[in-house]
């Protein structure tokens, strides 16, 4: 039915007359006599709209076909695979937990804080030198033209900077630069810089534990919960290291050493090696600073040898306190001279071969000892074998390949043998304790109260007071401190060189226990190649160099390790001419 018009309700229009031989039956409705027609308007928004829909079609079957192809091509790219796999293993790791370490008090001595490391790939840079320009400004530390070379290459993963605070993390940012990136890590920090840098260690910039600690127990560290914890007081290394310093520098010397012990245990309370470093900065350890005298060095200690000398004489019964041996003259042997550096030139006995230091007193009560009984209870003491302590950083002591009479002699008083100071303060311990051998430790609680016994009771006992004896009458009287009863002895060594012993060049060292009646802690000081001084009448001795040091350092300290000054005289008898003496306190 075509339409042609409306009818209007008005005006309707006249039926047509039937047709012949038509049946009666009502027209058609308009619905059911065929398709509709549409014209104008309607018919061209009908088209246009199949138009578009075949165009639609026609662009979105050209996109799928050309992204298929680009998926056949990479997978038949023979560099596809290499490619994927050299950005996965380029990819940063994620930052190691370190565990913290602290003092035997709980104070912090390192830590790990979160940083942040910036990164970048040059494929996704758009201007190299643009963004290096802009990087520089915010990191000026950063080669600008170093920069611009690594964000131009061709790699997709190159580090431009690591450890960044979040303040310059977020200039960096803000920069805005396409193809720079972070990573989460953790910094390795210090909060007392250099006071225990040698035994701490420190750490690569993956968090690898390098030297100390940080290196030895690496394992340990590395995902750790809770606090390492060492047996250092890190009050107690602040002060010796001051007093050290404040010396090194007044006598010109080139290094020090200062060791604190519980000669109970062997746990190490202080361990000073100068010059140090700043674990904060790795690289101020290089050359000097980042040796350990303390454990690593080895060297001829001098007449401290003398305490162990007179403890076997005694100990192994071939002489008493009162006995004596003749120190008239210097010892003739092998071409070599023994002499006295203050002769008395008389007979002396074992109490004064120690108060007056005597070389040749202590090489003849050595020979009366023998050179197997020598070497045996040297090797009781732990002086032959490198010390047990737990760090890497440990020297190899330096014996003779022939133990004859002249090395006898000449070990008696501390020359001919070179130990780590570490070692010399352990096995003084063991002198004072009672008898008993300790191993020296880092880690608190870890070492066993007692190990082997190496001396008899008795001969501890009478060491203490020797010690003592050298403090108040002998060569260590600047290191008398009123009222804490220290018991000590001085050490001064030639140190060898290329063409013999240098006079000039001496290792000054001091060794003492306290309070010397019941021993508690043993203390070193030692200083590599101190000068003389005028008001020191030109010597570097043990007894002007590093007795003062200790004196101070025991005054200064024991009110830390609990010890109170005592008022009251405490009795020390000797044999030197069998008088009895009373210390002062």
């Amino acid at each position: 039915m075509r339409i042609d018009h409306f009818n209007h309700p008005h005006n309707p229009a006249p039926e047509p007359a039937p047709r012949a031989g038509s049946d009666d039956r009502a027209p058609m409705s308009p619905e059911l006599a065929g398709p509709v027609q549409l014209q104008g308007v309607q018919a061209q928004a009908l088209n246009t709209s199949r138009n578009r829909l075949i165009v639609t079609g026609a662009l979105l079957a050209l996109a799928f076909t050309v992204i298929a192809g680009r998926l056949v091509e990479l997978a038949l790219s023979q560099d596809a695979r290499p490619k994927f796999a050299a950005r996965i293993s380029e990819t940063p790791k994620p930052p190691k937990v370190r565990a913290n370490i602290a003092d035997r008090n709980g104070i912090l001595l390192a830590t790990s804080l979160p940083t942040a490391a910036l990164y970048a790939n040059p494929n996704h840079v758009l201007d190299a030198r643009l963004a290096a320009k802009r990087l520089h400004k915010v990191l000026p530390e950063l080669d600008e033209a170093a920069l611009a070379k690594k964000l131009s290459g061709k790699s997709t993963f190159v580090w431009l900077h690591r450890n960044l605070t979040p303040d310059r993390q977020f200039k960096v940012n803000a920069l805005g630069v396409p193809g720079l990136y972070f990573q989460g890590m953790e910094r390795r920090v210090y909060p007392h810089g250099a006071l225990a840098a040698h035994v701490l260690g420190v750490t690569d910039i993956d968090g690898n534990g390098l030297s100390g600690v940080e290196k030895q127990f690496d394992g340990q560290l590395t995902g750790g919960d809770s606090a390492f914890g060492l047996s250092l007081d890190i009050r107690v290394q602040a002060m010796f290291r001051d007093a050290l310093l404040r010396q090194q520098n007044r006598f010109s010397a080139i290094g020090a050493v200062g060791v604190l012990m519980d000669v109970s245990n062997g746990e190490v309370v202080a361990l000073v090696s100068l010059p140090d470093f700043d674990p904060n900065n790795p690289v101020s350890a290089a050359g000097d600073a980042g040796f350990n005298r303390a454990t690593k060095g080895v060297y001829e200690m001098g007449s401290t040898f003398k305490l162990f000398t007179a403890a076997m004489a005694l100990d192994s019964g071939v002489s008493k306190i009162t006995s004596r041996f003749d120190a008239t003259k210097p010892i003739r042997i092998h071409g070599f001279t023994i002499s006295d550096y203050h002769a008395e030139k008389r007979w002396l006995t074992v109490t004064e071969i120690l108060v007056h230091s005597s070389n040749i007193g202590a090489a003849k009560m050595a020979m009366k000892v023998g050179t197997a009984r020598q070497k045996n209870y040297l090797r009781s003491f732990g002086l032959t074998r490198a010390a047990g302590i737990e760090l890497p950083e440990v020297g190899t002591p330096l014996t003779p390949d022939r133990w004859r009479d002249i090395n006898t002699m000449t070990i008696a008083y501390g020359h001919g043998i070179a130990v780590s100071p570490l070692q010399l303060t352990a096995a003084v311990a063991a002198l004072v304790n009672g008898g008993y051998r300790v191993r020296p430790t880092i880690i608190k609680g870890a070492a066993p109260q007692s190990g082997d016994r190496v001396l008899k009771a008795g001969t501890s006992e009478k060491m203490r007071r020797l010690m003592r004896m050298v403090v108040t009458q002998g060569t260590g009287r600047k290191a008398d401190a009123e009222g804490f009863l220290l018991g000590g002895k001085t050490g001064t060594a030639d140190k060898p060189g290329r063409r013999g012993y240098s006079g000039r060049r001496v290792i000054s060292s001091f060794v003492a226990v306290f309070p010397f009646d019941a021993p508690r802690y043993a203390i070193l000081a030692l200083f590599d190649e101190p000068k003389g001084l005028k008001e020191t009448f030109g010597y570097a001795t043990g007894g002007w160099v590093a007795a003062p040091v200790v004196k101070a350092v025991v005054q200064r300290l024991s009110p830390l390790l609990g010890l109170r000054p005592r008022a009251k005289a405490v009795a020390v008898s000797g044999a030197g001419r069998g008088k009895k003496r009373r210390a002062a306190n």
